[in-house]
């Protein structure tokens, strides 16, 4: 079976990122970015999907570099998936010392975000990310005090859901079969 490959390019006038992703992987990971805390969540979803990805970022400041990888891997992420049926909604609870953290997800292009995240250049990440992969996305912290515990929880519990929601069904899981839009 052929794996569910996307590489996407987006440059602006802030930012130049690359991204590849293989849905299909084991977590292998290829990351270089400007900010070591965004390269090491972007490892950790890479590990925790079983997703391989492969990404180099550069930004002329943070908030410009998050956002945008957010949006190219949400993209990237939708690229990969469009290709069949899928489990499509997923739930993980992850636990990191004080912090506990709730990811539910449906993949089902309908987005949606509701972010319960201490970090708003973070927050604002998985808002891109939801938004571009035409996710579902809702993270709730149960608990947790210490704001790096409760970021790396979600990107870990973000990424065993979208593990989860990726594999591949025999058809859709959905009373409405395939959605199809024309003239748009």
């Amino acid at each position: 079976m052929k794996n569910r490959v996307s590489d996407i390019e987006r440059r602006t006038k802030e930012t130049d990122i690359r991204v590849t992703v293989d849905i299909d992987g084991t977590g292998n990971y290829s990351v270089s970015s400007g900010n070591s805390f965004l390269k090491h969540m972007i490892e950790t979803l890479s590990r925790y999907s079983s997703s391989d990805i492969t990404m180099s970022a550069e930004g002329d400041d943070d908030h410009h570099l998050v956002e945008d990888v957010g949006i190219t891997l949400g993209t990237a992420i939708k690229d990969a998936v469009k290709s069949g049926p899928i489990e499509r909604m997923a739930t993980e609870t992850i636990v990191m010392d004080d912090a506990m953290v709730t990811v539910s997800l449906d993949m089902a292009d309908r987005p949606y975000a509701e972010i319960d995240c201490p970090d708003t250049l973070y927050h604002h990440f998985f808002r891109s990310f939801a938004m571009s992969a035409g996710m579902t996305l809702h993270i709730i912290v149960v608990r947790g005090f210490d704001d790096h515990h409760i970021v790396e929880a979600s990107f870990k519990a973000l990424g065993k859901a979208m593990r989860k929601a990726v594999q591949r069904r025999d058809k859709e899981v959905s009373t409405k079969d395939k959605v199809s839009l024309k003239g748009v």
